[in-house]
């Protein structure tokens, strides 16, 4: 019987970039709830939703009608305070000096005195209370704690708003840049801290690892980002832990809270080998193997050690070298051991631009 017939792809080292790739979701990096301090109908909304505002901007007014007349009463009642001190103070000064020719008796000076000290105290608790009123009535001009993106109004022109209520009046972000915070398990933490300190993985001046954003559509975003490894604790009830980084976003395109990916760049493997899927099965343990075609033309099984898959393509860490034979079709009608009569693939790759998860050209 004559021998079976075989495609084989002869192998050829070529350049991988190796990526790590991390779910995480944005966050903005400044937010503020802008609530109210004090109660209050809303008289007027003074901004545009989804427009940029600064700090200090008046964003609403609340009535101040009673507001400002516990301010007028406050100034009212301080003035009579003051009155009543300029008063006493020359009646104690008086009163000192006649005591010590006994012209008036002890008790009308202690009586003077203590005239005088609670005048002073009165007077002083009536400017804390203007003060507490004056504050009060710069409350019912709300203003925006930061300077950002404000988001929609939830309470419209005449409604009732309440001090301290749990239910903010609208939103401020600002998100340029914008943070990316990505959950890892202890173990893949401590595996990053590694893969960063060997050099494995793409770093900046300050140590922080570089990253690509990849987004919900599939896109790669325009500005790469840095991700500080350092984790402050790990969540007990998940064994996880949140490591942050951030990426400039100056057009806004990146929102809070979307779902996007990391990918770290670890560098470049030179001598990668890609294998075609339809040239990799899995055996009964669930190791991934290859059949080859030795030098006799005898069917050998490797087990392989594969370090992802890249478009159609296995990348294997382990278990082929350079110049393996792979059969990529006829695999059906042949097992280990048989004679076979191969034929070499059209479809042996060439090298492709340095881009991550794809083959990288090796510089010269």
């Amino acid at each position: 019987m004559a021998p079976a017939k075989v495609t084989v792809l002869t192998l050829k080292a070529k350049p991988y970039a190796q990526s790590t790739s991390l779910p995480g979701r944005l966050t903005a990096y400044l937010s503020a709830n802008v609530t109210p301090q004090v109660t209050g109908v809303i008289q007027k909304r003074l901004f545009d939703e989804g427009t940029e505002v600064h700090a200090g901007q008046l964003l609403y007014q609340l009535d101040p009608g009673t507001y400002q007349a516990a301010y007028d009463q406050a100034k009212a009642n301080l003035a009579n305070a003051q009155a009543a001190l300029y008063a006493a103070r020359p009646q104690a000064e008086r009163a000192k000096q006649l005591v010590k020719i006994d012209a008036v008796s002890k008790q009308d000076f202690d009586t003077a005195i203590a005239t005088l000290k609670q005048d002073e105290a009165t007077v002083q608790a009536d400017q804390a209370a203007v003060e507490s009123a004056r504050v009060n009535l710069g409350y019912t001009r709300i203003t925006a704690p930061i300077g950002g993106t404000i988001a929609t109004s939830t309470y419209t022109v005449g409604a009732l708003v309440t001090a301290n209520q749990s239910t903010a009046l609208t939103t401020i972000y600002r998100y340029d840049p914008v943070y990316v915070d990505i959950t890892q398990s202890s173990a893949q933490y401590l595996q990053l801290r590694k893969d960063l300190a060997s050099g494995r993985l793409k770093a900046d001046a300050s140590g922080a690892a570089k990253f690509k954003l990849l987004l919900e559509d599939g896109s790669t975003y325009q500005s790469e980002g840095s991700l500080q490894v350092v984790g402050v604790a790990v969540d007990e009830s998940t064994g996880t832990i949140t490591l942050r980084g951030t990426v400039a976003n100056p057009d806004k395109m990146l929102l809070p809270n979307m779902y996007v990916h990391a990918d770290l760049e670890q560098g470049v493997d030179n001598h990668a080998l890609w294998v075609p899927q339809q040239g990799v099965s899995h055996d009964a343990k669930g190791d991934a193997t290859a059949l080859v075609v030795g030098a006799d033309n005898k069917v050998v099984q490797k087990t392989l050690t594969v370090a992802g898959a890249v478009a159609g393509d296995w990348i294997v860490d382990s278990g082929l070298k350079a110049g393996d034979r792979v059969i990529v079709a006829g695999l059906q009608n042949v097992r280990e051991g048989d004679t076979v009569d191969p034929q070499e693939s059209g479809a042996t790759a060439t090298a492709a631009p340095p881009s991550v998860g794809q083959p990288a050209t090796p510089k010269s």
